[in-house]
């Protein structure tokens, strides 16, 4: 089996990023995509936003030639790929840690948003680009097998490409519209240019990783993880500051008090995506100047996007009427898969195939109301 972590010396989309960050840092794109003229009411704003963020060519268009979309209004159906990345070194292929697509009805007025495990054991297809010539393994690998360039330092955009080939023939999702990859540093400063997040905690949790600080914790001289005291997240709403929001949506073990492990860390990540746009759209960051701007250039610094000819501003817009009481946030049932004793990643459980199918027939909201336990909860 090919290992990530091997081969390529070009350089990379980003300079390197703490492995701790790993975690679930999409949400400054779904903040950006989603808050459209809330967020960007002048000529002089959306400049400094448009400027600000980073631009590749993550489905391969411009080397494939094709052509330029009409400059007409984006229409619904849509389907867009948003995917945080943990790249330790620029020498370093990347893995992608959170993936989520966010899907929005021919309608336009509401979105469903659903994690793909990063474990999900699946069939990774050839990708000649990378000289990858596919194999069986976690879902999590195929930006890091996409992103080789020979002779050169990975290229994550490259990566990103395998990634959304991979997921389309998971979902069924014939193409995606629009696509980005983010940072954890953007993120975490998202949060704190709005002043933090207030969040709703399900169950106390305790980090694995920081102090009540936020200070790190230290690793363990004598055994596995960490020692020292913990932040503790109790149960009930809380105004998080943005090391505390990063920290809560990474926790995933069930000695941290989260029994079911990275699929509770999928559903905090998802809560926290309502919670950050809500906060997005509130009168403290709306009404005041200063604060707007910070967001916006938080927002902006924080992500490379690609909307397949159209920008982040004309997504913006066009989905200008979803707001956070109108996202439903979803969760596919999975399992483990093992070889013997082996273990090989994550499977989906029966059900799953039938929720891509309502997706792809735009029936989502005829399958929930038959099958409540693919909604998750913000309490």
């Amino acid at each position: 089996m090919a290992k990530a972590g091997k081969n390529g010396r070009k350089r990379s989309t980003w300079r390197a990023i703490p492995r701790w960050a790993r975690i679930c840092t999409i949400f400054g794109t779904v903040l950006m995509v989603l808050s459209g003229t809330a967020l960007v009411g002048t000529a002089a704003l959306k400049s400094r936003y448009e400027g600000a963020v980073g631009k590749a060519d993550l489905f391969g268009d411009e080397a494939a030639g094709a052509p330029a979309p009409p400059k007409s209004d984006i229409k619904g159906p849509l389907n867009l790929l948003l995917v945080g990345i943990d790249p330790r070194n620029p020498t370093t292929p990347p893995l992608a840690d959170s993936i989520m697509v966010l899907h929005v009805p021919a309608t336009m007025d509401r979105a469903y948003l659903f994690s793909v495990p990063r474990d999900l054991y699946v069939d990774i297809p050839a990708f000649p680009k990378a000289d990858f010539g596919g194999e069986t393994t976690k879902l999590n690998a195929a930006m890091s097998f996409g992103s080789r360039v020979p002779g050169q330092n990975p290229d994550a955009a490259r990566g990103f490409e395998l990634l959304a080939t991979t997921v389309q023939k998971i979902t069924g999702i014939k193409r995606f519209d629009a696509g980005a990859i983010i940072n954890f540093t953007g993120f975490q400063k998202i949060v704190d240019a709005m002043g933090g997040v207030d969040m709703y905690i399900e169950r106390e949790v305790r980090s694995e990783h920081r102090q009540p600080d936020g200070k790190p914790r230290e690793f363990n001289q004598h055994g596995e993880g960490y020692v020292g005291p913990q932040a503790v997240y109790t149960k009930g709403t809380h105004h998080l500051k943005g090391w505390q929001a990063l920290d809560y949506v990474r926790q995933r073990y069930p000695k941290n008090g989260v029994p079911d492990a990275d699929y509770g860390r999928q559903r905090h990540q998802q809560q926290f995506v309502k919670a950050m746009v809500g906060q997005a759209f509130s009168a403290d960051v709306v009404s005041n100047p200063i604060k707007l701007d910070r967001v916006i250039r938080a927002a902006g610094q924080s992500l490379i996007f690609n909307g397949r000819g159209h920008s982040v501003l004309d997504f913006g817009l066009a989905l200008k009427d979803i707001r956070p009481n109108t996202i439903q946030m979803i969760k596919l049932p999975g399992g483990p898969v093992f070889d013997g004793k082996t273990y090989k990643g994550e499977q989906f459980q029966d059900g799953v195939d039938d929720f891509f199918a309502a997706l792809k027939d735009e029936q989502l909201d005829a399958f929930l109301l038959e099958h409540p336990t693919f909604q998750n909860k913000t309490k």
